[in-house]
């Protein structure tokens, strides 16, 4: 059985792009487990009015990826939410430094910063992952700021090890387009004085080809993804357990 992105969703005041990865189905058949594993934007917007939805998910662990500077501007997930909070910074280069150009497009310059952070950042995707065999982190949910690129790349690169198959990663990774209008009308309420101009296209467009690039590219440098994830250093009895844990028997 398969679920629509609708069913997948979960809706906060001011969360915007929270959904479960549970209902994804593999290529041999088997689907994701529900209510196991959650991406999102940043947990630092939840409200006394969410905390009812949010704690009915059972979730007992937050992955962070966002930089530490981010996290002191922002905050961290409320501690209403009791979750054990794991802080894990992708290291990569600053993308401001990246040119864009109409020429470049979207989804190869998406694609192209996404293999950089595969690649500086490695040890540190390797660890996250790693994280999600551990039973003990009970329900987990993976945030960045906006759950678009760090945030995009960890999953895709689980659903990938998982065995679900490029087009449904790449459209769950498309989904987040979605929630794109609220999150920017947030980012100019909140910062009045620093975000009047229109945003560059990349902020805020996530097209499925991006991440079909990207998961090519990362076939074409190292064979799969789970030899990249391996090298990386990933213990390859991780990806049995990572399967054992999120897909349904």
């Amino acid at each position: 059985m398969t679920t629509t992105p609708i069913e997948r969703s979960i809706a906060f005041a001011a969360v915007f792009n929270f959904r479960d990865l549970g209902g994804l189905t593999t290529t041999d058949g088997r689907a994701v487990r529900r209510r196991t594993v959650y991406r999102s934007d940043t947990l630092s917007r939840l409200g006394a009015e969410d905390r009812d939805a949010f704690t009915a998910l059972g979730i007992r662990t937050v992955i962070d990826l966002r930089r530490p500077a981010e996290v002191a501007s922002m905050g961290r997930v409320p501690e209403w939410t009791q979750v054990v909070w794991r802080h894990n910074h992708l290291d990569h280069p600053n993308w401001d430094h990246s040119t864009y150009t109409a020429e470049i497009g979207v989804p190869r310059w998406l694609a192209e910063r996404y293999l950089e952070l595969a690649h500086h950042g490695k040890a540190d995707i390797a660890r996250v992952v790693g994280m999600l065999t551990d039973d003990d982190h009970g329900p987990t949910v993976v945030h960045c700021v906006a759950g678009k690129d760090r945030t995009g790349l960890i999953v895709a690169l689980t659903l990938d090890l998982l065995g679900v198959p490029d087009d449904q990663i790449a459209a769950d990774y498309a989904l987040t387009e979605r929630s794109a209008p609220l999150f920017t009308q947030w980012v100019r309420t909140a910062f009045p004085d620093e975000n009047q101009l229109t945003p560059p296209p990349f902020y805020t467009h996530t097209p499925a080809e991006a991440m079909l690039m990207t998961l090519h590219g990362l076939r074409h440098r190292h064979g799969s993804v789970t030899e990249y994830l391996v090298g990386a250093g990933l213990h390859r009895d991780r990806v049995a357990r990572l399967r054992e844990r999120l897909l349904e028997a």
